[in-house]
């Protein structure tokens, strides 16, 4: 029914992939019982199977419960019947009767390789769930492998797995080629039937932040915090630090000797500009220095919850808004406040007094 070749193969498994046979011939057991009964229904009542690996023997067996009077042929047996097999039997024993299913041999072959596909798939995505789930938000080095028309297929941890990173989380203008070694960040790890899917993206955040943390010790050591992050992937992200050490200069350790650590950044992220921002306290603060390389006048706090008007010199306005608004939008991500930018003629049009900012609070350009 199931050659010797099959035995084999279990072997072979248990030594290439380190998956016991144990766990495919329980498997093979419950589906080969399943299609036995379903090939055989109501002609067999419940059905034992006994795998012998020694022999390389599979058996059937029909077990019947002995009773006084018979009201379910297909499960119960009488007790005549049953001592005309054993006379030992007694009523409530279990009888098994060796059965050799006709034409069943296709079934329990074809049964037996979905069963070792199925429990590979799942052995498989159970170790990718075990090596990826605590890497959630971390960074990894992998090798694309396969480019689709969407989608990009990355070579991870020990080549068992393939993150995916979708056309949401590649960057503009980044070129991406069969055998690449690529950094990641590892956006989620979720598990799917078939396998365990690892998501990863070159366009979050977060992988900015892990750039850093790899780059600036101070940063990995606690001594310099990033506090928040915006990003427009391929074009332009703004992160802001702060320090706990009032010793530490939190701009001079994520820029480095001769902008040496920064620059390292900016070349893994293929030349996209990064603005490091002083975080403070004071939101209005926060906002003036949010708006660099604009040098900001003024914040002014507007009625309403976190909406603020910025003032800047009539020709830095254009400065302090960016291309297409992109350097007001990701200062608005960056302190969650709603920003209103102004030029100084346009505020004095309005009737705003404009109080500067003292010049340690202005944003240098």
């Amino acid at each position: 029914m199931i050659n010797k070749n099959f035995f084999a193969a279990l072997k072979d498994l248990e030594k290439e992939k380190g998956i016991s046979k144990q766990i495919f011939i329980e498997a093979l057991e419950n589906a080969l019982i399943s299609a036995c009964k379903k090939q055989y229904a109501g002609l067999v009542g419940t059905v034992e199977i006994k795998i012998n690996e020694d022999k390389e023997s599979i058996d059937f067996y029909s077990v019947k419960t002995v009773v006084e009077e018979v009201a379910d042929f297909e499960n119960e047996i009488s007790l005549e019947a049953a001592r005309e097999i054993k006379k030992s039997y007694k009523l409530g024993d279990k009888v098994s009767e060796k059965i050799v299913p006709k034409d069943f041999s296709r079934i329990a072959a074809q049964t037996a390789k979905q069963v070792i596909l199925q429990k590979l798939r799942e052995t498989e995505r159970d170790r990718a769930m075990d090596e990826f789930s605590d890497k959630e938000g971390e960074l990894i080095v992998g090798i694309i492998r396969k480019i689709d028309a969407k989608n990009v297929y990355i070579e991870i941890g020990k080549g068992q797995v393939d993150g995916l990173m979708m056309p949401s989380d590649q960057v503009p203008g980044e070129t991406y080629n069969i055998n690449d070694r690529i950094k990641v960040f590892v956006k989620r790890v979720k598990s799917g039937y078939r396998s365990a899917q690892v998501l990863v993206s070159r366009a979050a955040p977060g992988l900015v932040k892990k750039l850093f943390e790899e780059e600036v010790p101070e940063i990995k050591q606690g001594t310099v915090q990033i506090k928040e992050i915006s990003r427009e992937a391929g074009a332009r992200t703004k992160i802001a630090i702060y320090s706990e050490d009032e010793r530490v200069d939190a701009i001079g350790a994520c820029v480095g000797n001769k902008g040496a650590r920064v620059n390292a950044i900016v070349e893994e992220l293929k030349g996209e500009k990064i603005d490091i921002i002083p975080w403070s306290e004071n939101p209005l603060e926060f906002i003036a220095k949010a708006l660099s390389p604009a040098k900001v006048i003024s914040v002014t706090q507007l009625d309403g919850e976190k909406t603020a008007m910025a003032v800047v010199p009539d020709d830095k306005l254009s400065l302090a808004i960016g291309k297409d608004g992109q350097n007001a939008r990701l200062a608005v991500r960056l302190t969650g406040w709603k920003i209103d930018v102004k030029s100084q003629s346009a505020a004095a049009k309005l009737g705003i007094g404009v109080e500067e900012l003292s010049e340690e609070d202005e944003t240098e350009e």
